[in-house]
């Protein structure tokens, strides 16, 4: 991690990741970018429905394969590039017919490495295959959720899913999360881990950095009127005053489970995540 010298308060706390000596290139791929325009937390009909979501600078998108549909072509890595779109890295991978494409990259990939995404690749770093031909205890990412329906799993920087278990046309995957979940056999992965493992680590150090983000303020409760908010009124600082804890709109939180008894995935979860502070992974 790079950090600063504290030349201010907030430089103090600051941290970021050490970009250079890791990225090999700081413009993007011409042929693979475009313009978008980004949701800020509004639906179709223009409503915040996430708060604390707006602003920001502005992004120029880089097309990133998920579907991986070039199969038994190999590929070499050309260079290691920054995404303003996600936490992890990318790489503009060249393949052997020519085309170029956008992937998400895994741990200590260099450029010059080649990946193939075929049911008969190797084991190695990056490779692409179905979870049949998985070992139990391997690390994977990128992982389908339905065949051919892209890579739903593990995209995030530092992310790993674990082969636990193989049987029965399934295969059982440890998820980031603890849960243990059932996926098809013939859903693809990538193996590894995936890049910019540090980047948890990351201290903003001043509300600036978050603006830049396109990360708005969060305003407490209690900082609220009772109009606003159930914390909110009183003279001086006050309890939340209420038995449980609740959202603004007085939905009950910490607890309270939220999912649906009879949701469609619930047959594929074989063990629900661990919550609390005590979690062990």
């Amino acid at each position: 991690m790079k950090t600063y010298k504290p030349t201010s308060k907030s430089r103090r706390q600051m941290t970021n990741v050490m970009y250079r000596g890791v990225l090999t290139k700081t413009t993007p791929e011409k042929s693979l970018t475009h313009g978008f325009r980004r949701s800020v937390g509004r639906n179709s009909q223009g409503r915040i429905t996430t708060r604390h979501k707006g602003a920001g600078h502005k992004r120029l998108y880089r097309d990133v394969d998920f579907l991986y549909d070039k199969k038994d072509i190999p590929a070499k890595i050309k260079s290691i590039e920054y995404d303003p779109n996600r936490s992890a890295f990318i790489g503009l991978a060249f393949y052997k017919d020519g085309e170029k494409r956008y992937v998400v990259l895994p741990k200590s990939v260099k450029p010059g490495d080649s990946f193939i995404v075929s049911e008969k690749a190797e084991l190695t770093n990056g490779n692409r295959l179905p979870l049949k031909n998985i070992p139990v205890g391997t690390f994977v990412y990128n992982v389908e959720v339905k065949p051919g329906g892209g890579a739903k799993i593990g995209r995030s920087a530092g992310i790993f899913a674990q082969v636990v278990a193989n049987a029965d046309g399934y295969s059982n995957l440890k998820m980031p999360s603890t849960e243990i979940r059932k996926v098809r056999e013939t859903c693809w992965a990538c193996i590894g881990t995936v890049s910019n493992d540090e980047h948890h680590l990351e201290n903003y150090g001043k509300a600036g950095r978050s603006r830049w983000k396109g990360i708005r303020p969060t305003v407490r409760g209690t900082a609220m009127n009772p109009v606003d908010h159930p914390y909110g009124g009183g003279e001086g600082r006050q309890g939340r005053g209420t038995k449980r804890p609740k959202t603004m709109w007085g939905k009950v939180t910490g607890g309270r489970k939220t999912r649906h008894p009879k949701k469609y995935s619930n047959i594929f979860i074989v063990s629900r995540r661990k919550t609390g502070k005590s979690r062990k992974s």
